[in-house]
């Protein structure tokens, strides 16, 4: 028997149970929902986060948990592919071959690195327990040793690693540094104009989070009063709507008493615009009857049918889709005056031509306008995504101006500023109607709001007004 072998063997380290963290847990939730169902976290994180708060015992969130939890969640996608070009330095293999789970994990961990103040030691720990909990101790020796790779570097110093230089290549250099698609990009610059400043402000805005504003619904309550009855320092009011009220601290809207008792909305700035110039715009003859063609889910007909309301108007909401028709009829409930909801194709509209002295068609796009609410969106458009909404927003705005009176007018919105979603659509219907139809200026039914471009259109920008990219088009029908 050799010396080695009379050796008493070294006791084992004792497997120690991995520990679950309930913020770490919801937030990777979160995460593959996005990835594998397609849903957006603005819809699955709420009631995640619901739920957390109504649990008891050690798994219970307070606000502070449920904070970072959406910081860990939105911080992430926004910063997807920029934590996507420095995990790709830091293995040895293309991500394509990465498990979607692993990937989600690595990616938590790389955003609490180099996108917050955790300490490095922290971030690692707490990622590979989460990796212990959900991927199991093998997996998690690999995300150890990827995110110990990531830690020996910040932010500034990866993005000059992996990011091509400017001067090479900007769109793909701005690409990854402001984590946005190439194409997105391209696109965003085409339509912005001007040089390298400009678009790295955008891009920037588009991964800041947005305040959360509101809308006092005219006839229910005014801006004035919904800022007295929250009675709060975060509290502003909106910059350029005068029914916006903006929360610069977040919360919940939805716990409000306001918004429970549908006085008032949840609405971005930019969708409040493009309502009320609609409704600013000047008119030849009468002003009765008014269409929102593209309803749901109904933050903007509610502000019409208040507005509409207020002068003896009727608005007739329409929505194709009967779910969303349902969610239009819940934003109007309550509203003072008279109005209708169907659910309809406004492509093969049921009413008359000729029935409305206003129409309203914002039209469904690719929502890069919106990518600050919804970051996820911008990796899940493609470019090929433009062609099959283009024939249908063609067919809507030629039923808007159908459905107008001569003498009235229609406004065309779309939550995108990508060319092909705005003024091409516009300036094809319009060369289709020739002389039946005519563009107006649409600045000056935006009072008081800077850099609205050399029109008629307006463009509005996340870095410049505040709100989303909306778009917005006023044409008067002539004949």
């Amino acid at each position: 028997m050799s010396e080695q072998s009379r050796r008493p063997r070294r006791p084992g380290k004792p497997y120690r149970r991995p520990q679950k963290d309930p913020v770490r847990m919801l937030a990777f939730e979160a995460l593959r929902a996005v990835d594998e169902r397609d849903a957006y976290a603005n819809l699955v994180l709420p009631p995640l986060l619901r739920k957390a708060r109504e649990k008891e015992g050690p798994e219970k969130f307070d606000a502070r948990d449920a904070a970072l939890a959406t910081e860990l969640v939105y911080g992430t996608l926004r910063r997807q592919g920029t934590y996507d070009a420095v995990i790709a330095a830091c293995v040895d293999r293309p991500l394509r071959e990465v498990d979607p789970p692993v990937l989600d994990v690595l990616s938590l961990g790389v955003h609490q690195l180099l996108g917050t103040r955790i300490p490095s030691h922290a971030a690692v720990s707490a990622t590979v327990e989460l990796a212990r909990v959900v991927l199991g101790d093998g997996r998690a020796k690999f995300v150890n040793a990827v995110l110990r790779k990531v830690a020996q570097h910040d932010l500034d110093a990866w993005v000059e690693r992996v990011a091509p230089p400017y001067d090479e290549d900007p769109e793909d250099h701005l690409a990854v540094v402001h984590s946005h698609p190439r194409w997105v990009v391209s696109a965003l610059w085409d339509s912005l104009g001007g040089g390298r400043a400009g678009i790295e402000d955008l891009l920037e805005a588009d991964n800041e989070r947005p305040e959360v504003t509101l809308v006092a619904r005219p006839g229910r309550i005014t801006a004035d009063e919904l800022l007295d009855t929250l009675g709060e320092d975060t509290v502003l009011p909106g910059r350029w709507s005068p029914y916006a009220v903006r929360l610069s601290e977040g919360g919940e809207p939805g716990a409000l008493d306001a918004v429970r008792a549908n006085r008032a909305g949840v609405q971005d700035e930019g969708s409040q615009l493009v309502a009320l110039a609609l409704a600013n715009a000047p008119l030849d003859g009468p002003d009765r009857a008014w269409l929102d063609g593209c309803a749901g889910p109904g933050g903007k007909a509610a502000l019409l049918a208040g507005l509409a309301a207020e002068r003896g108007a009727v608005l007739l909401a329409s929505e194709k889709q009967p779910h969303r028709a349902g969610l239009v009829a819940q934003a109007l409930d309550g509203n003072p005056g008279p109005y209708q909801v169907i659910a309809a194709d406004g492509t093969r509209p049921p009413w008359r031509p000729g029935s409305f002295d206003r129409v309203l068609m914002d039209v469904p796009c690719t929502g890069l306008g919106a990518l600050r609410r919804r970051p996820e969106a911008r990796w899940r458009r493609r470019p090929e995504d433009l062609e099959g909404f283009a024939p249908l927003q063609r067919s809507l705005l030629r039923t808007a101006l159908d459905s107008v009176r001569v003498g009235g007018v229609v406004g065309y919105a779309t939550c995108s500023p990508h060319l092909a979603e705005t003024r091409a659509v516009v300036d094809d219907v319009l060369r289709q109607y020739g002389s039946g139809a005519e563009l107006i200026d649409a600045r000056p039914l935006l009072e008081g709001v800077p850099a609205l471009g050399d029109g008629p259109d307006v463009q509005l920008w996340p870095h410049l007004h505040g709100t989303d990219a909306m778009y917005l088009a006023i044409v008067r029908r002539t004949g």
